[in-house]
């Protein structure tokens, strides 16, 4: 079968650091090739995941309405050269209109929440040829008031870029990772490790102007160097597997409706437990007192770092295999293409 799939032009397939959903294209990239398939790959001149070919956008940005413009006529010129048999994008789904129509099969996939505008209008122009995906219940839930049908296909890691870690020390610290704002709860976080006098590291990026500069100026910044908080700045692959094996618990308190987050099943992936809230998807990643705590409260934080030692990090890693691992979901989106391709 020859698939087309593409990516948002921001960022290269797979990202130097931060860039979940590229991270995922580039996994379908080598793991369809790898099961026969050949695959063209639509995204950021810079990509360098081994597409059987490649092609690169002309705008750069998916808010610019010019950059759109460009990247629906890169789309329809990559679909004439590859001549694929099924389109399936990560990318904005304006970008098809002009093949919304056609009989070719598409496939929209989305990390993010759903336009309710333009998924309704694109299941009418489709007329059956478009199938969506959402990466959580939660994201589905929300796109079939729009119409049309959805399937649910989580996100995934690379599970042997990760490496278990069956114990970790008495002493080893909680580790932050996500990029830091308010959403995220980085500042209760840091709370939480105070009232529990153990130690956090926080990692990842951050803004420096507007309010979420001003949110890490004022909330973060002043408890860096101090009672065992310690920031330090976005990691790698590499650094990541390491930050995560030797964390007690990744611990990210969501403060909104998160779509999936791809962290939450990194940190499974090395035995890591989670501490979150039981918001967006985290209960279709999280199982309460299994893998980890989802909290509602300060209080119920303190209480869930209290209780790590009841985790049994085996079971947050075969969580990882068995729900989140790269060969369960290829699997699922070949299933899916193989029943959407006339």
């Amino acid at each position: 079968m020859k698939i087309l799939l593409t990516a948002d032009p921001e960022l290269p397939v797979p990202p130097k650091l931060y860039g979940g959903i590229e991270r995922i294209v580039d996994l379908l990239v080598k793991g369809l090739q790898a099961r026969g398939h050949t695959v063209g790959l639509v995204a950021h001149l810079d990509s360098t995941s081994p597409a059987n070919q490649s092609f690169a956008w002309m705008g750069k940005r998916s808010q610019n309405k010019f950059d759109a413009l460009q990247n629906t006529i890169t789309l329809l010129s990559a679909v004439q050269q590859f001549q694929p048999d099924i389109i399936h994008s990560f990318s904005r789904i304006l970008y098809l209109l002009p093949l919304l129509s056609a009989r070719l099969p598409k496939v929209m996939s989305y990390q993010r929440y759903p336009s309710h505008r333009t998924t309704s209008w694109a299941v009418k122009l489709a007329k059956g040829s478009l199938t969506f995906t959402g990466c959580s219940d939660y994201i589905c839930k929300t796109g079939k008031t729009s119409g049309g049908v959805w399937h649910t296909i989580h996100n995934c890691v690379e599970i042997e870029k990760y490496t278990f870690q069956p114990k970790v020390a008495s002493d080893a610290p909680l580790v932050f990772l996500s990029r830091v704002e308010r959403i995220k709860g980085a500042h209760t976080a840091i709370a939480i490790a105070k009232k529990t006098g153990r130690n956090l590291i926080i990692a990842g990026n951050h803004a420096t102007t507007g309010e979420a500069g001003k949110y890490w100026q004022e909330e973060i910044v002043p408890h860096l160097g101090k009672d065992g908080i310690e920031y330090v700045g976005a990691v790698n692959d590499i650094q990541k597997n390491e930050l995560l094996g030797q964390a007690a618990a990744m611990i990210v308190p969501i403060e909104w409706e998160e779509p999936f987050g791809i962290v939450f099943a990194e940190a499974l992936a090395c035995g890591t437990p989670v501490i979150s809230c039981p918001r967006g998807a985290l209960p279709e990643i999280i199982r309460q007192g299994t893998d980890g705590y989802l909290i509602n409260t300060l209080d119920e934080g303190v209480i869930a770092v209290n209780k790590l030692s009841n985790i049994e990090r085996e079971q947050c890693r075969q969580r990882a295999e068995t729900s989140f691992s790269a060969s369960v979901i290829l699997e699922q989106y070949e299933k899916l293409y193989h029943s959407v391709v006339f």
